[in-house]
């Protein structure tokens, strides 16, 4: 199925994504360009490099391996993720989570399914940072009923309002609503937007999404989100490129 564009509105169907199978120990399915799935019309958008949602088996992982100069969130969607990196941080990743990673001048991490019985799903995120050579950090935060029924900063370049940190220009929000709840978010003239349904389905703009559908939103002034059935979104508002930086 081709994209449906017109000038300010791109959908990316779930269906269209990158698809990836490991060992039957992984699932992944990525919104941009991956490891072996190659597209070069879907390599990022703006700052915003990667989205890959992820299903790990139980007592199965991503062993020991190496990033740098990547900002790097990760949001459990169900059951929990046990992270280890080289900076000595170990953690539980649950839902409502979210975990940023500044992989900087050079970070290697590990995730794991803990449990014996229940499968996890995340969506692994990648920002392209503002520049390289950072110091290697990490932050985790907890949010939870505060995503229900409106938009909830997770993650921003000030921390601001309890968000982690990211080092790029780019807002994230998340929300989590009911059947018929809505939420709107305005737009700065400079600014567009991603639109990443995680859960569930809704209408983007009077445009139906499903569950993994994600949108791209260009000269928009303002995004307005109903959900159809129970739905989890997330909302990247970032800044637009100039051609050169494309």
């Amino acid at each position: 199925m081709a994209p449906m564009t017109d000038s300010t509105f791109t959908i990316r169907r779930a269906e269209d994504r990158g698809h990836a199978r490991h060992g039957g120990w992984l699932d992944s399915r990525h919104t941009f360009s991956f490891a072996n799935y190659y597209d070069p019309a879907h390599m990022g958008f703006g700052p915003l490099r990667v989205i890959n949602d992820d299903r790990v088996a139980p007592g199965e992982g991503f062993g020991r391996h190496p990033h740098r100069d990547m900002e790097i969130l990760s949001y459990v969607v169900e059951g929990s993720l046990e992270h280890r990196d080289s900076l000595g941080t170990g953690s539980v990743i649950r839902p409502g989570d979210v975990q940023r990673m500044t992989a900087g001048t050079g970070v290697a991490r590990s995730e794991f399914n803990g449990s014996k019985s229940d499968p996890v799903r995340f969506l692994q995120i990648w920002v392209i940072p503002e520049r390289a050579g950072l110091q290697p950090g990490y932050e985790q935060k907890h949010f939870g009923d505060e995503r229900r029924g409106g938009l909830r900063l997770v993650a921003s370049r000030d921390g601001r309002e309890g968000s982690v940190t990211i080092h790029q220009d780019l807002d994230l929000h998340a929300t989590v609503l009911a059947p018929g709840e809505a939420v709107t978010h305005t737009l700065a003239a400079e600014r567009q937007a991603w639109v990443q349904v995680v859960q569930g389905s809704v209408v983007l703009n009077e445009r139906p999404l499903a569950e993994g559908d994600g949108a791209a939103l260009r000269g928009v002034p303002t995004l307005e989100l109903r959900a159809t059935t129970d739905a989890e979104v997330l909302v990247f508002d970032m800044f637009t490129p100039t051609p050169e930086h494309a």
